[in-house]
């Protein structure tokens, strides 16, 4: 038997990769038809980055939108522990929904999952939570940031006024903030909603169980749950009374105990 050397018998890895990618069967067309398939290719995964990355351009714009909202509540809030030796805000809690949500709630509406889309449609993609002592601390911090020049109501539902059948209530805002970025201005919408602290118990504790479905004697829960609120808001009413009588009960302060007052108050920490 004739002895070969090995390489003349078995082909390069190159050669076998060559015959089987473009084979001498395949026609000039053919050829022209697979490079035409690999550009398509090629231009969609290039549009498919382009949008990932201008998704994740909008997703900043909501969160500094967001943390410009937070920092205007914050700014209120320290004023009012300067002026006024109180805080009318307990706690502010932020929120960027995620995207699994913003694309369930487009296709609940019918509405394509694009930038417009969402931009357009979906008014709760950034959110901010005010939880205050008091009711009348809401409405007081409300008015203080619509009056801001920057700020731009666009919606606005009362459900302390009038609270949803299941006894949910808050004070619901959209609301336009400018973003600024290196090269443009942008206004962007944020959902703001306030509430007590006795308001956001509840509302966790239903939020909780309203995934709780086939149980027993459901109606009879929502019921309940419909009287704990009027319960929580009643207690509400009573807390921000008590309040209003014992500030009425103070001796009424001289021009030099307020200016005393005030410069006690100089070294105070700002959070």
């Amino acid at each position: 038997m004739e002895n070969r050397n090995a390489n003349e018998m078995v082909p390069s890895e190159s050669e076998e990769w060559q015959n089987l990618i473009l084979p001498s069967e395949l026609s000039p067309e053919m050829i022209m038809m697979m490079e035409g398939m690999a550009e398509q290719l090629k231009s969609k995964t290039k549009s498919l980055m382009k949008t990932v990355i201008n998704y994740k351009e909008l997703m900043v714009l909501y969160t500094c939108a967001m943390k410009t909202v937070k920092t205007k509540f914050e700014v209120l809030d320290s004023e009012f522990k300067v002026r006024y030796s109180r805080n009318p805000i307990n706690s502010i809690v932020t929120r960027l929904k995620r995207t699994s949500g913003i694309a369930e709630k487009l296709a609940r509406r019918n509405l394509p999952f694009t930038l417009d889309s969402i931009r357009e449609n979906i008014n709760d993609v950034a959110g901010v939570r005010v939880i205050c002592s008091y009711v009348d601390d809401i409405y007081r911090i409300t008015q203080a940031l619509l009056q801001q020049e920057d700020i731009t109501l666009l919606e606005k539902k009362d459900y302390i006024e009038n609270p949803k059948p299941n006894g949910y209530r808050s004070l619901h805002l959209i609301v336009g903030v400018p973003v600024y970025f290196s090269d443009q201005k942008y206004t962007v919408k944020v959902e703001v909603q306030i509430r007590t602290i006795a308001m956001e118990f509840w509302a966790s504790l239903e939020h909780q169980l309203k995934y709780k479905q086939n149980i027993p004697g459901q109606k009879e829960v929502v019921s309940r749950l419909k009287e704990c609120a009027d319960t929580i808001y009643g207690v509400d009413a009573q807390m921000q009374k008590l309040r209003e009588e014992i500030a009425a009960m103070e001796d009424t302060p001289t021009e030099e105990d307020v200016l005393l007052e005030k410069l006690e108050r100089l070294d105070i920490k700002i959070d």
